[in-house]
């Protein structure tokens, strides 16, 4: 007798690729590994170090750091630099979800979560909705500070929730990217260096911390198709006055470019690895 025949045959288990799990089942499978990964958050407080305490470094150390050199006085570049630190924030907590994607990789979760009968697009789609209310707690912080500090919202508030939905439509469309170097680097240190390597150019080559009219021809041509200057420029103009149709439209532009290309390559990659 063969061994073929010896073993029994193992009954069919639900994956991803099961066409029995629907979009209805696919969504309760996003809300409980959402709650895991909220509930990781409260065991572990210090992963929300980045979201709390940043805003409020960064805030502090600009303002009165470089406050009065690049507007003359800090009230004024309050004005001018917390819309664009808006962007920068969302950027700065998307980008860390690769390494946490990257850490589960290595200890063994995702092992885990194989066996389980889940959609597999359920756990990167539970980690952008877990990541989505890191940045607006992260937001809050910040615009709060910063209104304690002299900020004013000359608009109103239903422009400063347009600023916060953009820059948190972009932070989210760089997940994906962030998701995908999680995957692709070997080890959670490889994550953080290429992440800083591509953040620290976009964040200080734009018009975030200080007005591009005073930087060199080369400079100023990659900051004007930087993405975060964009978003720094519609984000001031929500919350300061001033024009709004480009500087938004290219926002958005930018952030469905980048899911389109990103977000199939992160399906795929984790679909390979999993």
């Amino acid at each position: 007798m063969s061994a073929a025949t010896l073993t029994p045959a193992l009954p069919k288990s639900s994956t991803a690729d099961d066409p029995r799990i629907g979009l209805r089942s696919t969504l309760r499978h996003v809300g409980a590994l959402t709650r895991r990964n909220l509930l990781r958050i409260k065991a572990d407080p210090e992963s929300m170090i980045d979201a709390l305490l940043v805003p409020i470094i960064f805030t502090l150390l600009f303002v009165y750091v470089f406050g009065g050199a690049v507007s003359g006085n800090q009230h004024d570049y309050i004005q001018y630099m917390i819309p664009g630190l808006l962007g920068t924030t969302g950027l700065n907590l998307a980008m860390a979800v690769g390494t946490g994607l990257n850490s589960d990789f290595q200890t063994g979760v995702m092992d885990r979560f194989r066996t389980l009968p889940i959609g597999r697009a359920a756990v990167l789609l539970s980690k952008m909705a877990a990541e989505t209310l890191r940045c607006l707690v992260s937001f809050t912080i910040l615009i709060g500070f910063a209104m304690l500090l002299g900020l004013e919202i000359r608009t109103g508030v239903l422009h400063l929730l347009a600023a916060v939905g953009l820059s948190l439509t972009f932070g989210m469309s760089i997940v994906w990217v962030s998701m995908l170097l999680g995957m692709a680097m070997r080890s959670a240190q490889a994550v953080q260096g290429v992440t800083m390597l591509a953040v620290m150019p976009l964040q200080f080559g734009s018009s975030i911390f200080a007005p591009t009219s005073t930087m060199p021809g080369w400079l100023q041509s990659f900051t004007k198709y930087n993405p975060l200057s964009a978003l720094a420029d519609a984000c001031r103009n929500l919350i300061n006055g001033g024009p709004l149709t480009h500087a938004v439209l290219v926002v958005l532009i930018w952030s469905a470019a980048i899911t389109a290309v990103t977000a199939p390559l992160a399906v795929a990659r984790f679909r390979k690895r999993t």
